[in-house]
């Protein structure tokens, strides 16, 4: 196998104990600091050739969702790190029993194109404060983020202990081979099965972070104007290259007609009258995504938008109405910037709908009553859910981002993410004393015996009594 022996290097390298210490951890983590600081510039520039990135998006999850990740890393991971002292019973009452947050060993992290850099290095950070080594391999599709993540990263790690393989599907059918400890994946739910499929081999345990359909339902009172803008801010970003972005809007007949001048009047407020010429709206990252994009464009009608240039890879930031649950662009995560609005009678049909299908990413609900978004939140089913707004969700490290059903397994960000990365070893430390404590456990048995240690062991229910 071509990739045995960098496994095996790094394997080494981790069985040493190098990654262990905290300062260790940190260094590696300060360096990526830097990273992201003196290539900064870099990082623009390939995102641009990439997906023709608008420089502000690129920067915003790029490198400043890094950042927050990294500086919230750094100034929690001594805490993280400590040993979690758990209660005990009458038995244990001199020992130690506690948690020790162990590393897994050597672990790979696979990303994909869309945020070429934030979905790598999210789960690295995680993976590096917790104690592992690691292998990256970045999307080929993203070719000029690949080579800059290539040819850079080893500038900056540990080439002993962190190493970025470059791989197109033959290959990384290859690197999956080997044995990991755990697998970290961001993509599709059909590859998410292949690395399922791989890693049971050997009993690697994996976090696959997946697409869906998010849906987005609209209630009958809301600010109509606030709504377009958050919806189209959502849906439009990064081209729609984004896993959590609103794929579809439920609402009634009415607020759909309301919807479409109120989404217009934002798409034009945001990218001008021509989106094409606008420097704020990306193009699709390729030849491929985009004629499967544009194939979706015969759902429903087009309302708003629609043009198309294959040259450029561009697709306009399109609005489709009356779209039916068995037109094409219901059947797949759409990922581009096409909006199809499907008609529903009320909130009730809403939650039907959504739960008729796959658990979603993320489910968006607005209204300016509250108890129609909690109703959503609570009578459905999601990865993560945001209330009258979209996206934003993720943004925070203090909240777990992952999927569940068909758009993921395990969870990431802030702590999240050391966590994933981390085993949590149960561990008891007995005093090599006191034998005469553990007379009750050993043979000869007797009801005696085996009354005191029911009593030593038991755990009892709060706030009951008991009859003597």
């Amino acid at each position: 196998n071509p990739y045995a022996g960098l496994v095996n290097h790094l394997r080494a390298a981790w069985l040493s104990g190098k990654t262990r210490p905290m300062e260790y951890r940190m260094a590696q983590l300060e360096a990526l600091g830097r990273f992201l600081g003196e290539k900064k510039q870099d990082i623009l520039e390939a995102t641009a050739l990439d997906m023709g990135k608008p420089s502000f998006e690129a920067y915003f999850t790029e490198i400043l969702l890094c950042k927050n990740e990294l500086n919230d890393t750094l100034n929690n991971l001594s805490h993280w790190m400590k040993d979690e002292h758990v209660d005990k019973n009458l038995v244990t009452q001199l020992d130690s029993a506690f948690i020790r947050k162990d590393p897994y060993g050597v672990v790979l992290i696979i990303a994909p194109w869309n945020y070429p850099i934030h979905l790598f290095l999210v789960p690295l950070i995680g993976a590096i404060a917790a104690g592992n080594c690691v292998i990256v391999k970045p999307s080929e599709i993203a070719k000029n983020t690949e080579r800059l993540v290539a040819e850079m990263l080893s500038c900056y790690l540990d080439n002993d202990c962190f190493a970025v393989v470059t791989a197109g599907v033959q290959e990384t059918t290859r690197l999956l081979e080997n044995k990991f400890d755990y697998i970290f994946f961001t993509g599709s739910p059909s590859v998410g099965r292949i690395i399922m499929t791989a890693a049971a081999k050997h009993l690697t345990p994996v976090t696959l972070e997946l697409g869906g359909k998010n849906p987005c339902y609209v209630s009958d009172t809301c600010e109509v104007q606030n709504v377009a803008r958050r919806v189209a801010w959502g849906r439009f970003f990064n081209a729609g290259q984004t896993c959590v972005a609103p794929d579809y809007v439920l609402c009634s007949v009415e607020m759909q007609e309301k919807l479409m001048p109120a989404l217009r009047e934002a798409i034009t407020e945001f990218f001008g009258s021509n989106p094409r010429e606008s420097p704020d709206f990306g193009r699709i990252v390729g030849d491929k995504q985009f004629r499967r994009i544009r194939a979706l464009l015969c759902s429903g009608r087009v309302a708003i938008g629609g043009q198309t240039d294959e040259k450029e890879r561009y697709i306009a930031p399109t609005v489709l109405a009356d779209v039916l649950p068995s037109d094409p662009a219901m059947q797949e995560e759409i990922f581009g910037p096409i909006l199809p609005i499907v008609v529903v009678a009320n909130m009730d049909e809403a939650i039907d709908f959504i739960n008729a299908r796959p658990r979603p990413l993320a489910i968006y609900a607005f209204s300016c009553d509250s108890k129609v978004v909690n109703q959503v939140l609570e009578r459905t089913s999601s990865g993560g859910f945001c209330g009258n707004d979209t996206l934003m969700h993720t943004a925070l490290t203090s909240l777990p981002f992952g999927g569940i059903g068909n758009s993921g397994l395990g969870k990431y960000h802030g702590k999240f993410t050391f966590d994933t990365f981390t085993h949590r070893r149960g561990c008891l430390h007995r005093n090599m004393g006191l034998e005469a404590l553990n007379a009750l456990r050993y043979p000869p048995y007797s009801q005696q015996k085996l009354g005191l240690l029911s009593a030593t062991f038991e755990v009892k229910r709060k706030g009951m009594c008991t009859l003597l």
